[in-house]
């Protein structure tokens, strides 16, 4: 008999695994992860091995924040099933806003001056402000007027930023406040000192995740990993905070940059003296974000709604959920994040250009369809859009160091979010998820 050969509480499940199954990670996760892995080592090599040194980290690390972020709504938007072709539009707009706020309408209506302390705060509001009403209208037009979302979106793609065109009579629009551009990464950083106490609360709190997550499988009842497999997912999580801190902290500040940072505070510059960037602002933006819309999605009954939605909408509002108004909650929140996103990229560019935003709308999907977010609806993963701007990001960022042309850098992100869809097809097809 089978039950007698077999120890005591045992299953044939949980016959000897080997040490990837043992950890119990995403099959999915572990592919793009790999996929990274090999962009990075590919370029590295073929650009003689600059694309890996710590600059080119921390530049590639400031260009995927705005995409990354609003990659996190686009989540939400494609797990309900719909889709949104105006996110950098929006973006765009709400850059002109942005832009005309702290460099026109304030100094010159209000008699605001350059550097005053109101002057960053209040175009950040409106920029969010506008971004948020737009999207929550988008999500009014599709949830209550039942307008495609495709067709909403594709008509705010033209409408949206052409009216921050107007806005803007076309101009590049310079200079800024100067504590705004600190929120862009590339003048705003933490600095060493700062960026290791983050990293280690940031290692901190991944290790307490991982034991909490622990104690409510076993407080549930629920089959555990060995010891030895937790040890090593929060290893795994350390050395990777830990050494994404010491990367950008050895990307020195240029000396002349130093010296006159001493000069500004009536100091001399030590001979010798060298001081790494650390971690940008933008990046804490992003950490930020990425965190309250796991909690969103994970931990609170918005999220349960969205992902309810999409596997099943008709079952959804039979159950009570109003998926009308949950559409403008979720198109809502894709707008704040553009207008986040049009906050950062505006503080790295230190400009509104009138191209700003132009083809994010590719990229963002790119992003949340190579992170593991079906297009049918039902799934998705906030860090793994995160992940999927990332390789995007180092697909771009790569391509132009080895001096690929820009059109053909196009084709190869459209081939490879065709790719990608392809993938998520075939693997839900072996996974019984479709």
């Amino acid at each position: 008999m089978t039950d007698s050969t077999e120890p005591t509480g045992s299953t044939p499940t949980q016959s000897p695994r080997n040490f990837i199954q043992s950890l119990e990670l995403d099959t999915r996760l572990l592919g793009m992860i790999g996929a990274f892995i090999v962009i990075a080592i590919g370029f590295s090599i073929a650009t003689g091995g600059t694309f890996l040194t710590p600059r080119n980290i921390f530049n590639v690390t400031i260009q995927t924040v705005s995409v990354a972020i609003m990659a996190t709504g686009m989540v939400f938007v494609i797990v309900t099933r719909n889709i949104d072709l105006s996110v950098g539009a929006l973006l765009a707009i709400s850059s002109a806003v942005i832009a005309m706020v702290q460099a026109r309408w304030l100094p010159g209506y209000f008699g605001l001056e350059y550097g005053s302390v109101w002057i960053a705060p209040l175009a950040i509001l409106s920029g969010l402000l506008v971004s948020t009403l737009i999207g929550a209208f988008n999500g009014w037009l599709i949830g209550y007027q039942m307008i495609p979302a495709f067709i909403v979106t594709l008509g705010g793609f033209l409408v949206w930023r052409y009216a921050g065109w107007y806005l803007t009579d076309g101009q590049t629009i310079a200079p800024l406040d100067s504590t705004f551009i600190l929120l862009g990464g590339a003048e705003g950083t933490l600095g060493e000192f700062w960026s290791w106490v983050v990293g280690g609360l940031a290692s901190i709190f991944a290790v307490w995740s991982v034991y909490n997550a622990r104690k409510n499988r076993v407080s549930h009842g629920f089959p555990t990993k060995p010891m030895w497999a937790e040890y090593t997912i929060g290893g795994i999580f350390v050395v990777a905070i830990m050494g994404f801190v010491a990367t950008l902290n050895a990307y020195d500040i240029p000396k002349g940059k130093l010296r006159r940072m001493f000069e500004a505070r009536g100091e001399v510059m030590p001979d010798g003296f060298t001081q790494g960037h650390g971690l940008p602002i933008s990046v804490l933006i992003l950490i930020a974000v990425a965190v309250v819309m796991t909690v969103v999605a994970r931990k609170t009954r918005l999220g349960r709604y969205i992902f309810a939605t999409g596997g099943n909408p008709d079952a959804a509002e039979l159950s009570g959920i109003n998926t009308r108004l949950l559409t403008v909650k979720v198109f809502a929140i894709m707008g704040f994040l553009c207008g986040l996103s049009a906050i950062v990229a505006q503080a790295r560019l230190q400009a509104h250009t009138t191209d700003i935003g132009t083809l994010d709308e590719l990229r963002v999907i790119a992003a949340a369809v190579i992170g593991g977010t079906a297009l049918a609806g039902g799934a998705g993963t906030i860090y793994g859009a995160i992940l999927g701007a990332l390789i995007m990001q180092s697909l771009t960022s790569g391509m132009g160091m080895v001096g690929v042309d820009s059109p053909l850098q196009n084709i190869v992100v459209g081939g490879v979010l065709v790719f990608a869809v392809w993938v998520d097809i075939v693997y839900r097809r072996k996974t019984g998820d479709v």
